[in-house]
């Protein structure tokens, strides 16, 4: 009889031990597969921010460009300006230098 309880608690021991092992397995796979799971929430979001931060780097090189273009319009007619600022004073002085009556229009 000690032999017949010494299998069995063996056996026992045994299938206890397996139970475990399989416990364990089970645990460590559903472990891996949550953190496969975050994983993939991760790269996700990362995904979403980074065309995100490129949306808003092309937007704010569209602006810049803009802007240049702007200033460059700006002093365009400020030189446009200042030549006909020009032209109409040398016009007027002209006009001065041909005035038989010596009559001047002042501005």
């Amino acid at each position: 009889m000690d032999a017949e309880v010494i299998v069995v608690l063996v056996v026992v021991a045994v299938a206890v031990l397996a139970l475990l092992a399989v416990l364990a397995f089970r645990s460590r796979a559903r472990r891996t597969e949550q953190r496969r799971v975050e994983a993939g929430s991760h790269h996700d979001e990362a995904r979403v921010r980074q065309l995100e931060a490129n949306r808003r780097s092309a937007e704010s090189e569209e602006r810049s460009a803009r802007a240049k273009r702007e200033a460059a319009a700006a002093e365009q007619q400020a030189l446009e300006a200042e030549r006909h600022r020009a032209e109409a004073a040398e016009h007027e002085e002209r006009a001065r230098e041909l005035d038989p009556d010596g009559a001047s229009s002042d501005p």
